[in-house]
């Protein structure tokens, strides 16, 4: 593994990148953090080394975001879909919330991040329930950088909460159907209050979005990292950021 691929572009992955300019910084980037597992196995260690060495990483790249001054950074750290993987991993998985959040919220609070958690809280343990509740709770009047995990959190899912909620409105006759509008619909979804991601970024060289913010992302630019979450630098981040900064956002304009 090496290197970023930005769309059809390709960086050398020994490149420099230098911190991207001030000007024209995305507001809102999402992450999809894949390739623990591999990382793990391909150095002979279990899958639940790969995601505690993605812990280290999910710190560096938050600290170089908000120093950059990216005000909402979402990461999709657990799926719906993920249930379906061996025991032993989810119980692992389920616990990282609470070890990450331990040695990381003092930190967090000094440098004036807000918490918060877009995910479903129905099945999952007692004490990942906890950790999240207590770190959204002592962030919650911190203006800095939002560090929102999507946890427990399907795309489909939310779509089908968000249309159940709009027709609850119009079921109890608080909106009528010429009511509804994108604005509305979004303000329904788990994400309800942030503005869409500018950019999403998946690591580990996959090409696919994996039911991940299907609403949000329409015109979110892509970019697909080369390299497993554990080994995704803050260069490689800066990178990713000075390409988008490079491109043009039409939204269907010309």
């Amino acid at each position: 593994m090496g290197g970023w691929n930005w769309l059809k572009t390709r960086a050398k992955p020994d490149a420099p990148a230098d911190r991207p300019a001030l000007a024209g910084l995305p507001e809102h980037v999402a992450i999809i953090m894949d390739g623990n597992g591999r990382w793990a196995s391909e150095r002979g260690l279990p899958r639940v080394a790969g995601h505690r060495s993605g812990m280290a990483t999910i710190k560096r790249i938050a600290i170089a975001a908000s120093d950059l001054g990216i005000r909402i950074l979402t990461m999709y750290a657990f799926s719906t879909e993920n249930w379906k993987r061996p025991k032993d991993e989810v119980d692992y998985l389920m616990r990282l919330p609470g070890q990450f959040l331990h040695q990381e919220l003092d930190e967090l609070m000094a440098n004036n991040v807000r918490v918060r958690m877009m995910g479903w809280k129905e099945g999952l343990p007692a004490h990942t329930l906890a950790a999240v509740e207590e770190a959204v709770n002592r962030t919650k009047d911190n203006t800095g950088m939002i560090l929102n995990f999507a946890f427990n959190y399907g795309g489909r899912r939310e779509l089908l909460h968000g249309i159940r909620r709009i027709a609850e409105l119009v079921k109890d006759g608080r909106i009528s159907v010429e009511d509804i509008s994108e604005d509305l619909f979004s303000a329904q979804l788990l994400s309800g209050g942030l503005p869409d991601p500018d950019l999403l970024i998946r690591t580990s060289g996959e090409q696919r979005i994996s039911n991940f913010m299907l609403w949000q992302i329409a015109y979110a630019e892509l970019a697909f990292v080369d390299v497993y979450w554990p080994d995704f630098t803050v260069e490689h981040f800066h990178r990713v950021i000075g390409e988008y900064q490079r491109r043009q956002r039409r939204f269907g304009a010309v």
